[in-house]
Formats: C-alpha cells, sequence, structure tokens
C-alpha cells in the first residue's frame, strides 16, 4: 500500500476527503498529518479517523525535527492541503517530485507569497474574471511555481462574492485532488 502524509493549516476539509477516500478504497494510506497550526480544525478531522496527527512550530520545521520524522513516515508522497508557510527546500530535496500541492486559482495567475484562501477569490473578484479554478503543482523551492499536474476551471460570472467562489472551489478540490493523488501513485 502507498503511503501518504499530509500538511495542513486550517479546516482540513481536503485532508478530510482524501483521508475518507483512502480509508475506503485501501490503496493509499494517510500515515500522518502535520498541522503548524494548535487550534487548527483539521486536527480534530484526522484524530477522528483514527490518523495521527504532529503539531509543530517554525523552530521544529526549519531544524530539521519534522524533516526526520518525514523520514520515519517514509511517504511515497508529500501532500499540502491548505498548508501555508513556505516549505523547506532541504525536505522537497530530500523527496524530488514527491510534494504536491493544491492551489485555489488557475496558475500561474492568482499565485504567490500571501495569495492563499480568500485572498485568491477576493483578488480574482476584484479583478472581474469570469473563471478561475483549481491547480495542482509540484511544489519546489518558490511559491506555486512548481510543475503543474492538473488544472480544472470553473464559470465564475454568475459570482458577487468571494465566499461564493470559495464554495465553487471547494466543490472542485473535493472532487479532483484524491483523483490526481491517485494517478500520481497507481
Amino acid at each position: 500500500m502507498k503511503k501518504i502524509i499530509l500538511f495542513a493549516s486550517g479546516s482540513g476539509s481536503n485532508a478530510e476527503k482524501i483521508i475518507r477516500h483512502c480509508q475506503e478504497r485501501k490503496i493509499i494510506e494517510v500515515v500522518r498529518v502535520y498541522t503548524n497550526n494548535p487550534t487548527a480544525k483539521v486536527i480534530a478531522r484526522a484524530e477522528s479517523l483514527h490518523v495521527p496527527v504532529e503539531i509543530f512550530n517554525r523552530q521544529d520545521l526549519n531544524d530539521g525535527k519534522i524533516a526526520e520524522k518525514i523520514s520515519q513516515d517514509a511517504p511515497d508522497l508529500i501532500v499540502l492541503a491548505g498548508f501555508l508557510w513556505k516549505f523547506p527546500e532541504s525536505i522537497i530535496k530530500d523527496f524530488p517530485n514527491k510534494t504536491i500541492n493544491i492551489h485555489p486559482a488557475l496558475l500561474p495567475k492568482y499565485g504567490g507569497k500571501g495569495m492563499y484562501g480568500m485572498n485568491v477569490h477576493q483578488a480574482v473578484l476584484a479583478n472581474n474574471e469570469k473563471e478561475t479554478g483549481i491547480t495542482i503543482h509540484y511544489v519546489n523551492e518558490h511559491y506555486d511555481e512548481g510543475g503543474i499536474l492538473f488544472q480544472k476551471s470553473v464559470n465564475i460570472e454568475n459570482c458577487s462574492s468571494a465566499e461564493e467562489i470559495a464554495e465553487k472551489i471547494h466543490i472542485l478540490e473535493h472532487q479532483y485532488f484524491i483523483e490526481v493523488i491517485e494517478n500520481l501513485l497507481t
């Protein structure tokens, strides 16, 4: 069975969807969820599904403690599912082309430092875009610049708020993220 680990900073809806899918299909195992946010809802979601959670701080991430734990987990893939910190280059180098991220826009538009979650949706709305979407990409040393694995667009002409855009994006994320993960590993 292939093994993945998840990194998340917030509510964890993508992480929960991935965990549930993996537990049902039994071809990929989520061995651990890592979070930098001790109050993140992803903790309760993961624990309720019996997936261990590792809470860490910036020092743990930068001094190699988390890299050591990742090596012990021996994942086939590292999945960033709403993880808001820049991912360390040392871990990316240890797991070349084995770290992926999901971004709530059609990169290269609306990517880069500070472009996450509602910030992205508000920028998309402010620019009167007619469509937006999701991008699943490899993680490299720059924010949102790794090779693109998958993109899916959605029409937002009838959306009048960033929240409406976010709802459409979540539907795409929940539908396609696990498919891309499975395609990479099977």
